[in-house]
């Protein structure tokens, strides 16, 4: 198993696989819900197997405005949970992360699945939104629209490189 720093069609061809078996099959989503925000430039982690075959994704945002990177659309076929795709892919993202200069990382994870991220050394914030990814507002929250994405805040401070 690898990870590979999206850069060639077959590749992203890849990422949209994992995401239309995982979040669009698996959650019963439409594609335009689950690609509407993406765009030709954005950057992507893919996981595949020795075959070449595609297991697990996610998405990288840098936002030098908030000082943080964050890792979004993370998704992983479901025959291959439990074999540690997930986990190479958030350990890839890191890596390109922090060695895009950037300390601290941020994921809105799905409450459910929030364990995984802790595993990983992310910690969750509920003073913060995963809307706004800033600090809540007290009144402001908007409603659950979907159960199922229940949402928190989540961030870790990763050592760049030439830091101690």
């Amino acid at each position: 198993m690898k990870a590979i720093r999206v850069k060639e069609e077959w590749e992203r061809a890849g990422v949209y696989y994992v995401r239309t078996e995982a979040m669009v099959f698996g959650f019963d989503l439409s594609l335009q819900g689950e690609f509407s925000d993406d765009a030709r430039n954005s950057e992507y982690i893919l996981v595949v197997d020795d075959k070449g075959k595609p297991l697990s994704t996610n998405r990288l945002h840098f936002l030098p405005e908030k000082g943080f990177a964050k890792i979004e659309r993370v998704a992983t076929v479901r025959n291959a949970r439990d074999l540690g795709a997930g986990k190479l892919g958030i350990e890839a993202a890191e890596e390109w992360i922090r060695e895009r200069g950037y300390e601290k990382i941020v994921i809105t994870s799905r409450e459910e699945v929030k364990g995984f991220y802790e595993k990983l050394g992310y910690t969750a914030r509920y003073d913060m939104s995963p809307d706004t990814l800033e600090k809540k507002v007290e009144g402001e929250e908007k409603p659950v629209k979907d159960p199922r994405f229940i949402c928190v805040y989540m961030e870790k401070v990763v050592d760049t490189p030439g830091t101690v």
